[in-house]
């Protein structure tokens, strides 16, 4: 079964910019892996430093490869003191159809 989930978070003031580079560079290597069937990343059309994550994997194995992916650590402690929450707000999805 796919594993979809939503990853939110608000880039703080002065920092967009450096979290959309990082973003850049993540979404690049994810989309790389073994598993992953996408990994797109956008920001509220209200809100241009809250950023919306949708990610998707194959199953739960491809999503627990990727949360210990080599990369993966140094990705969310560069972005934690560059974002208002700290870390991302995580909502996991099932599909309806």
């Amino acid at each position: 079964m796919k594993k979809t989930l939503l990853a939110e978070f608000t880039a703080r003031e002065g920092a967009r910019e450096e979290v959309a580079r990082l973003l850049r560079e993540y979404a690049r290597t994810v989309r790389e892996e073994a598993g992953n069937l996408s990994f797109e990343v956008c920001t509220r059309a209200s809100s241009p430093r809250a950023y919306v994550i949708f990610e998707t994997y194959e199953d739960e194995a491809a999503f627990r490869r990727h949360l210990t992916a080599p990369y993966a650590e140094p990705f969310n402690t560069a972005l934690a003191p560059l974002i208002e929450e700290g870390a991302s707000r995580l909502t996991f999805l099932d599909s309806a159809s």
